[in-house]
């Protein structure tokens, strides 16, 4: 089943996500509507309150990027309870999108990489060294689960030029927040 989206103003983008206590048949199709939803939006990861959820999940479909900037899909994976860590030193800057934030685009600098452990849908632990825009999409679906829109990321005067595009974001989609 295709999830309704959250929208940027939408208060639960700001909140943080809860950790899931314990893995039910409800939370596997919600895991599934999830993958649905991201695929039916052409996107390369959502997160729980992307959906109206504040549970600490997230879903990718984003394997790896090759030598000539090409992106590769890989079968969707389920982050259940994430956490990062050693992100590392060197620090990258790319363009990134958000599906809450329709059409609208900035670069964002992130660690290089980063790693992950999560539970998959059967509770067992899993680790991953993610690098490069795997990574990046590991950071930005986890920023999720903690309130935090890439936005929030790029500061100064470029953020200051976002902002009448945000607005418009915010008003444009307030009427699914009503």
């Amino acid at each position: 089943m295709i999830l309704e989206m959250c929208y940027y103003g939408d208060p639960v983008l700001r909140k943080k996500a809860e950790p899931v206590e314990e893995i039910t048949d409800e939370i596997r199709q919600f895991c599934a509507d999830m993958i649905e939803t991201m695929q039916h939006h052409s996107g390369i990861g959502l997160a729980a309150p992307q959906v109206g959820r504040l549970l600490r999940i997230f879903v990718t479909n984003f394997s790896h990027e090759d030598e000539a900037g090409e992106f590769h899909l890989s079968e969707p994976k389920v982050f259940i309870n994430p956490v990062l860590k050693n992100p590392s030193d060197a620090l990258v800057e790319r363009s990134e999108g958000c599906l809450s934030i329709p059409k609208l685009y900035d670069s964002v600098v992130r660690p290089l990489s980063i790693d992950v452990e999560a539970m998959d849908l059967e509770g067992n632990l899993f680790q991953e060294s993610c690098y490069g825009y795997q990574a990046r999409t590991r950071m930005h679906e986890n920023d999720h689960l903690n309130g935090v829109l890439f936005v929030d990321r790029i500061k100064g005067k470029r953020r200051t030029q976002l902002e009448p595009a945000l607005r418009r974001i915010k008003q444009q989609y307030a009427h699914k927040r009503a």
